[in-house]
């Protein structure tokens, strides 16, 4: 089961000279195995996804994935690690996706924030820090996806795609 949250631009437009902020509708993370926001209008440069005491059913990390008129499965450039208790258990890269947070206990709970920002045409950097209030631990990511079109959705998921979401909310930011 997927869930999902269209977008609407909210107060001044971009073209007011100022910074649009915008503010999606928080999203419990209580079930399914996604959360997909949707709606992310063009002219958006950065995107802030925030995470507020996230738990899955399972011991997959979490993983977000962006996309244009679809989810991109491919083509991702990251790095992520951990560190827990003051030990960092090793560094790992996937290509499917930006690995942001822990997941070694179901109980974990996730808390912190995902920058995405557009470097240029369709090319967008990833950097997030997310803390295990539960192990405790310190999770991060940093890297790079070149989309086939303008960026439109932030799919967050599990590495293997089947654990459930049992804890927590998710909210969006973009300007």
């Amino acid at each position: 089961m997927t869930k999902s949250a269209n977008l609407a631009a909210v107060g001044a437009n971009a073209n007011s000279g100022g910074t649009l902020i915008t503010s999606g509708t928080a999203q419990a993370s209580t079930s399914g195995t996604s959360i997909t926001f949707t709606g992310i209008p063009s002219w958006a440069k950065r995107i802030t996804v925030m995470f507020n005491g996230v738990s899955t059913s399972g011991t997959s990390n979490l993983l977000v994935q962006l996309g244009s008129g679809s989810t991109t499965t491919s083509g991702y450039t990251e790095t992520n690690s951990s560190i827990k208790n003051g030990v960092s258990p090793g560094v790992g890269t996937v290509t499917n996706g930006f690995v942001i947070g822990s997941a070694i206990l179901a109980s974990s709970l996730n808390s912190g924030q995902t920058v995405f920002t557009n470097i240029s045409s369709n090319i967008w950097t990833c950097s997030s820090q997310l803390a295990d209030s539960v192990q405790p631990s310190l999770s991060y990511c940093a890297g790079v996806i070149s989309l086939a079109g303008a960026l439109d959705r932030v799919v967050i998921t599990t590495v293997n795609g089947t654990d459930t979401f049992d804890a927590g909310s998710i909210n969006i930011l973009y300007e």
